[in-house]
């Protein structure tokens, strides 16, 4: 029993150092952007930008409320109150940008945090996705409406017409991978028939890199408990829609604060009339942060604010003083609470 116990301490010490040294990692590579926001920090209204702090927290809450109203009503869980879903949230936030994965962190994160709701991979997996998907849909349709109110408005360049198409079909794209993930899911045979390969793929690359001395990575029982899981989550919320009532408008919610996350800034800096354009910019920064591990998210976004005739001076310091600003936010109000929480569930 002690061994166990001194693995444990190990595995979570290992844990807790490689994540100090990851956020070490992500705060050089960000530390000129860091010096130039404190530095600019006189052109922008301090008072505005004190707004962030009570908006972060509570879009931290609404992602929390995504994951925790469908299971309050799918599996029947009560027992949790409004500051789990605020902490483990933060600590999501937290990994997500301790951890340059591309959200592989954030979703393994998740499902360590909830293991103890007695939420298994599968559904923790599928609630992550469902988040992606929400958040997706709205980020598409406020970029339509951005696009629509900027066309009556005749504010878009004629050089630029070439980003409306752009982000269109780039949303679309997400739609396509999402439609093609939910029709596997839905079918038990196919669900069933993606495990194997799967298996078979990860097993064939395992036995190529340790050139036969280890035959396979992860059992096919277990690949296939994780897809059958998201399996029957996809087919339950298609039979009963009821159960993502709650979680799409908390998502809905989520969408609003992280579009307002950047308004907020853009008016502390005097300029209130970018928002459609903030819309815009931001469906395609989300749809490059979904598949890229780390640092296209600003680019993008400043990239098509830029293109759409927002100044360049502008445009890069709304995007990078928002970058700075949640940055150092998310690792002093995620760290600790991270590292409790490491803790405490390493010793259940």
């Amino acid at each position: 029993m002690a061994k166990k116990k001194r693995l444990s301490f190990s595995f979570r010490t290992i844990l807790i150092i490689l994540t100090a040294i990851l956020v070490g990692y992500v705060v050089y590579q960000n530390w000129p952007d860091i010096l130039d926001t404190f530095n600019r920090l006189d052109e922008a209204n301090v008072f505005v930008l004190l707004l962030l702090i009570p908006e972060q927290l509570f879009m931290y809450f609404a992602c929390g409320q995504i994951f925790f109203s469908y299971i309050r009503n799918r599996h029947g869980v009560k027992h949790f109150t409004n500051n789990d879903v605020l902490l483990i949230s933060t600590e999501l936030n937290f990994v997500n940008h301790a951890v340059p994965a591309g959200g592989i962190g954030g979703l393994a994160f998740l499902t360590y945090r909830l293991a103890p709701f007695n939420v298994s991979a599968g559904q923790a997996s599928f609630l992550y996705l469902f988040r992606y998907a929400v958040t997706t849909v709205i980020n598409y349709l406020q970029a339509l409406i951005a696009i629509i109110v900027l066309l009556v408005l005749n504010l878009i360049p004629p050089e630029a017409n070439w980003i409306i198409p752009v982000s269109l079909l780039m949303n679309f794209g997400v739609f396509v991978v999402l439609g093609l993930a939910i029709f596997i899911a839905s079918s038990k045979k196919r669900i069933d028939f993606f495990a194997r390969t799967i298996s078979k793929a990860l097993n064939f690359i395992v036995r190529s890199i340790t050139f036969g001395h280890k035959k396979q990575m992860m059992r096919y029982d277990k690949i296939s408990n994780y897809f059958g899981d998201i399996h029957v989550s996809v087919k339950i919320a298609k039979d009963d829609k009821n159960y993502l009532k709650k979680p799409a408008l908390w998502g809905l919610i989520y969408s609003f604060c992280e579009i307002g996350t950047y308004w907020i800034v853009a008016i502390s800096l005097g300029r209130p009339e970018l928002l459609p354009y903030i819309m815009i910019g931001e469906a395609i920064g989300s749809v490059f942060d979904g598949i890229v591990p780390y640092g296209l998210y600003e680019l993008g976004m400043a990239g098509v604010m830029i293109a759409l005739g927002v100044d360049f001076p502008t445009a890069t310091i709304i995007t990078v003083m928002t970058r700075v600003i949640t940055l150092v936010f998310t690792i002093v109000s995620g760290s600790y609470p991270y590292y409790k929480a490491i803790r405490k569930n390493d010793g259940r």
